[in-house]
């Protein structure tokens, strides 16, 4: 799929410098992130492969605020999200980044309508069920809209998390392996989806696979071998 790239401010929008982290379970330690760099410039989509353990999930959970370095900064546009407390950064992810995964993204008893409208709890009322209705519309899905995700298939599952993501009207957007269990052809209908969210709305999107035809799409492509990101 061929994006253009428009003239965009030169302040990355996340980055990440001399970044370790580091797991321990006894005296063991896994080294999951050795002193990995990266930039995420902003309105732009990047992509960051690798195989399965290479780190990519930890990556995305530093990005997101959801753990903490052992080492290095994290940094959205400029505040270094390592120095904040939980509720800080809590903040910081329900302003401003929004986040698919693989699976697991959405509340199994609630419609994907609820699932999108939990996910606009500031917004009053009427103005919530309005947006989140519209949200789901920009996916397709206005016609699923009361649905439970077990009565969806993997697909519009997908296409309801990134509606989900969407919904606090993110600057960056962080997919981990989100196509990950879809066969290609509704993997490429979700890439779709997704980009055509960064051309409608300028977003800055990180997306982690190890589908290197997915990843291909992207403004700028990456992997992630031995805990370093290195240009794909």
């Amino acid at each position: 799929m061929a994006v253009e790239v428009a003239a965009f401010p030169a302040q990355p929008m996340a980055r990440l410098l001399d970044v370790f982290k580091i797991y321990r379970e006894g005296t063991t330690e896994t080294v999951a992130l050795r002193g990995a760099d990266l930039e995420l410039p902003r309105g732009q989509v990047t992509s960051l492969v690798g195989p399965s353990g290479s780190g990519k999930s930890t990556l995305i959970s530093l990005l997101a605020g959801l753990m903490l370095p052992s080492a290095g900064q994290v940094l959205i546009g400029d505040r270094d999200i390592s120095r904040m407390n939980e509720t800080a950064r809590a903040r910081m992810r329900a302003e401003r980044i929004g986040l698919v995964f693989q699976s697991g993204n959405l509340i199994p008893f609630l419609s994907a309508l609820e699932n999108v409208q939990m996910s606009t709890l500031l917004a009053d009322r009427k103005t919530r069920d309005s947006r989140a209705r519209d949200l789901l519309g920009q996916v397709g899905l206005s016609k699923r809209l009361h649905h439970r995700p077990r009565q969806l298939s993997g697909g519009e599952a997908q296409r309801v998390a990134i509606a989900v993501a969407l919904a606090n009207e993110p600057e960056l957007l962080l997919a981990d392996e989100l196509t990950g269990e879809l066969d290609s052809q509704t993997a490429g209908q979700v890439m779709g989806v997704l980009h055509k969210s960064w051309a409608d709305r300028g977003l800055t999107i990180l997306v982690v696979t190890h589908n290197r035809d997915l990843a291909a799409d992207a403004h700028h492509q990456l992997s992630l071998v031995d805990g370093v990101v290195r240009a794909a």
